[in-house]
């Protein structure tokens, strides 16, 4: 278990020179073969031969990075500044998600973004599109709390409140796309309705989500499949061939993490805090199952909405 990670250097290989111990670094968990034509082409994140740790999509697995020491490839280290926290070393790797998106849909600045799943990866979908200087972020989601969350602390300009309902028939499923698109084209910003949208970053999996993210965006626009859920799914395939709507898909990250490095050690001033999605805290290994049921709920015991948790093995 675990592949968002960040920790000190103990010791480092005699060949290694550009870490030393007590360097804070990123983990980049994902280990690819570095032979193949993908490789070459510096989309390592596809390759083939690609060891991800914690994912069982390779076998043999690659153990994870829940733990309190760990033998990391030096080249897969990536050295922070001191000021740049531990915390915030443990977000580089879901920022590479989103950062990664944000690569593939290459989007003009001054572009209306549409996120949808208010989650930690569509939060931080959201902090990407505003230092990449878009000029609106929606976020949308079924969870009021977490759009209060976004809007208050500045990742995106208006929200949408998704309603819950779970309709069965392709026809239904169909039809309440397009309801929450026109709920998206009809949020008020600035005093003006949103309109189509440049681009959705669709963050959830689920199929009505990816139905919506078609509907609302504009001809010649961007739909970003981030989220992974429903394997199968039916999409409106008309309404986004005739209208040049691409759809694009996003896994995991490749070539990211020194730039993240470089927009946490120096955040631009439209970029929201990414540092106050950690909402709790636990320490040391024995308390991990108490991390994990945490993780699961909407808000702890005090009442404080729960988006990230991290477990802290530093032995001061």
């Amino acid at each position: 278990l675990g592949h968002e990670s960040a920790g000190t250097v103990v010791a480092v290989g005699s060949d290694v020179t550009h870490l030393k111990p007590g360097d804070h670094v990123a983990l980049e968990v994902g280990l690819p073969c570095e032979a193949c034509e993908l490789c070459g082409e510096g989309r390592y994140n596809i390759c083939r031969g690609m060891k991800f740790r914690s994912s069982a999509k390779a076998n043999p697995h690659a153990q994870g990075t829940l733990q309190e020491k760990i033998n990391h490839p030096a080249k897969w280290c990536h050295k922070m500044p001191e000021h740049v926290t531990l915390d915030l070393g443990a977000l580089v790797e879901p920022l590479s998600v989103a950062m990664h998106a944000r690569d593939r849909a290459a989007l003009p600045k001054g572009s209306t973004v549409l996120v949808l799943g208010a989650g930690a990866v569509g939060l931080l979908a959201a902090a990407v599109a505003k230092a990449d200087q878009a000029k609106t972020v929606i976020i949308a989601d079924i969870l009021k709390d977490r759009l209060d969350f976004a809007i208050n602390n500045g990742f995106a300009d208006a929200s949408v409140v998704v309603p819950m309902e779970r309709p069965q028939t392709i026809e239904d499923k169909l039809a309440f796309a397009q309801k929450v698109a026109a709920m998206v084209k009809e949020t008020q910003v600035n005093g003006e309705a949103v309109g189509e949208v440049t681009a959705v970053y669709e963050c959830t999996g689920v199929e009505t989500c990816v139905q919506t993210a078609i509907y609302a965006t504009k001809p010649g626009g961007k739909v970003m499949i981030i989220g992974m859920g429903t394997p199968v799914l039916t999409i409106p395939m008309s309404a986004a061939a005739l209208r040049e709507v691409d759809i694009v898909g996003v896994f995991r990250y490749a070539n990211t993490y020194k730039e993240i490095i470089e927009l946490l050690a120096n955040p631009p001033a439209n970029m929201p805090d990414v540092s106050r999605l950690v909402t709790q805290r636990y320490k040391g290994m024995e308390n991990i199952e108490e991390a994990f049921k945490m993780a699961g709920k909407v808000r702890d015991e005090q009442g404080n909405l729960v988006i990230k948790v991290v477990v802290d093995f530093n032995e001061k």
